[in-house]
């Protein structure tokens, strides 16, 4: 029978070295996720008798997964800025309205960096 959550259960700690550990995580009477006693640091169950836990099944029988396409890094504007007005300086004070162009305040050197 396979220990529980929250029993002790031995496992090779890559962090300490050390055995002792908490089981935290399983997926049915499999132990997935440990605990270590000693640095309290978390990790994959590995058996610290060099068993493998679970062999995985050969590439040619593995489920496919779905090939996601990729996130674009930068997307399209969501409001499209007028092009034939001239930008606007930055002030906090001032009101925009969307699609209005604004220049960004420019940090001088050794001044408002550290603000």
């Amino acid at each position: 029978m396979s220990a529980g959550v929250g029993a002790d259960v031995e496992a090779l700690c890559s962090k300490c070295g050390d055995v002792w550990h908490v089981v935290v995580a399983k997926v049915g009477e499999q132990i997935v996720k440990v605990q270590c006693k000693q640095c309290s640091g978390y990790h994959r169950y590995k058996s610290p008798h060099g068993a493998p836990v679970e062999k995985k099944l050969p590439a040619a029988t593995r489920p496919v997964r779905e090939v996601k396409p990729p996130v674009e890094r930068f997307e399209k504007p969501a409001v499209a800025a007028d092009l034939t007005k001239p930008a606007r300086t930055y002030r906090a004070s001032d009101l925009f309205e969307v699609g209005e162009r604004i220049d960004p305040p420019q940090l001088r050197p050794g001044r408002d960096r550290d603000r």
